[in-house]
């Protein structure tokens, strides 16, 4: 009894430094019989006993990969009815559904078998799953992680707690080696079950508890402690920077529409190590069900943000998101870019205000004699112009941008490309396609609104009349 004592000691310990339960909560137990389950279901019903009330439930999956599961499902029946414990079993055919699910019999066993255990959790009001893995399975964690070149999200291997669908999966066994669970057992005299696809190294954990971990042993017989240990510290410093980085994210990223933009001179005044774990953020905002994207990709992002040239790029994320620099703004949009609109209209004569719905903007027209412009003066803002009436040629076009647009400018002997001055002026190429053109009778680009004026029909001394322009937003003049 002395055994059960210290491993309860143990287990109460951990469960009150990670605050995995609190008196009278219901936990389902996740049992498939071996003896770390068994272990698991009998000490959690030692502590509700003497200790901590709690109610707890039985989970069972029979996966059906072998003649023994609907034994082994019997087996858990009767420990459960022995302790007065309720029962859950669910059964399925893995190996069927594997073939349509595309994940593989591990991976489809791993879908389903969370899936039933959160699904009995909300109908049992449970605040959480206990799971049976512990210390020799987090030190395989940690070393198979490793192997595969994670960061230290995944070096700290599995939490003592997460939430998987607002269900909490809890782990009270994380500082318990399976040795310990399996004398605990021969001690009391706990009969379990013993699965033989365990012994098959063709599975990857197998091979590596099996083959891997006895050969670094002999370089280092406690490399199973040393691999704890790397989990504990890293845990630690990953919540810690974790935080850092949600302080991070709320100063320096602004979140609207769908995607999140920071700017350059900011991001480049952050450490090294937040720049990865922001970017790892906002990615993971964007999507929470994507795959965590790889190192490279965010290095690409990070270093791409970082340089001088190009100032402007579009990076394919994977799962639908992409990265955008525009100068000195980074956008993360799981939205494709807009599309060029495509639109012409007329406008002249006794019209006087045209609805441009594609970029949901309207253009006035007003005819001012000299007397009355003369009196509101020449600053006119960005979003107006004037034209000498009588130089003008009518009517007016109104029309988007088209490859090889250029427009005479003032101050400049000849014609340049629209799309240089775009470039020029640091205008993003998603608000681009939003700036009208306004061509003259002759098809000379006479205005692009809050960009440049052209040298056509130049308001000057002898000007008698003046046709004033101006663009504004579709929802204020709606208002006014």
């Amino acid at each position: 009894m002395e055994q059960m004592n210290g491993l309860v000691q143990s287990v109460m310990e951990s469960a009150a430094e990670h605050e995995l339960w609190a008196p009278h909560d219901t936990l389902i137990v996740a049992v498939s019989g071996g003896p770390d389950s068994v272990a698991l279901l009998r000490i959690l019903h030692e502590i509700s006993r003497k200790w901590t009330p709690l109610k707890l439930v039985c989970a069972h999956v029979n996966h059906g990969f072998r003649e023994e599961s609907m034994e082994e499902a019997g087996f858990v029946r009767a420990l459960a009815g022995e302790l007065g414990i309720p029962f859950e079993l669910a059964e399925f055919d893995i190996p069927s559904i594997a073939k349509s699910s595309g994940l593989g019999p591990e991976g489809t066993a791993r879908e389903k078998r969370y899936e039933f255990l959160i699904e009995t959790a909300r109908r049992y009001g449970a605040r959480a799953v206990a799971l049976a893995h512990h210390a020799d399975d987090q030190a395989e964690t940690v070393l198979m992680r490793l192997l595969r070149g994670s960061g230290p999200s995944g070096l700290a291997g599995m939490r003592w707690k997460r939430t998987e669908k607002k269900v909490e999966l809890i782990r009270p066994f994380l500082r318990i080696n399976k040795t310990a669970l399996i004398g605990l057992c021969q001690e009391q005299g706990y009969p379990y079950v013993l699965d033989a696809s365990n012994l098959l190294t063709h599975y990857q954990r197998n091979a590596v508890r099996l083959e891997l971990l006895p050969m670094l042993e002999k370089y280092n017989p406690k490399v199973k402690q040393s691999l704890l240990q790397l989990s504990e510290i890293t845990g630690a410093e990953d919540e810690f920077m974790e935080a850092n980085a949600l302080e991070c994210f709320e100063e320096l990223v602004l979140a609207e529409h769908g995607k999140y933009t920071l700017q350059r001179a900011a991001f480049a005044a952050v450490p090294s190590a937040l720049q990865r774990r922001l970017i790892k953020l906002i990615l993971n905002y964007l999507s929470a069900d994507a795959l965590s994207p790889d190192f490279l990709k965010i290095e690409a992002v990070r270093r791409g943000t970082l340089q001088e040239h190009p100032t402007v790029w579009t990076l394919d994320l994977g799962g639908g998101l992409i990265c955008v620099r525009q100068y000195d703004t980074i956008i993360f949009s799981s939205k494709p870019q807009q599309r060029q609109v495509s639109y012409t209209y007329r406008l002249s004569l006794p019209l006087s205000r045209l609805e441009i719905a594609e970029i949901g903007k309207a253009m006035t027209m007003t005819v001012l004699e000299k007397e009355s412009f003369a009196l509101q003066g020449e600053d006119l803002g960005k979003t107006s112009a004037w034209f000498d009436s009588r130089e003008l040629a009518m009517p007016l076009t109104v029309r988007s941008r088209l490859p090889g647009d250029t427009i005479r400018v003032m101050g400049l002997n000849g014609s340049k490309k629209v799309k240089d001055i775009y470039i020029d002026d640091k205008i993003p190429s998603s608000e681009r396609s939003r700036i009208p053109l306004v061509c003259d009778a002759a098809g000379n680009i006479v205005w692009i609104p809050g960009v440049r004026r052209s040298m056509h029909a130049a308001v000057g001394r002898h000007t008698a009349s003046v046709l004033l322009l101006t663009l504004e937003e579709l929802e204020k003049s709606e208002e006014a």
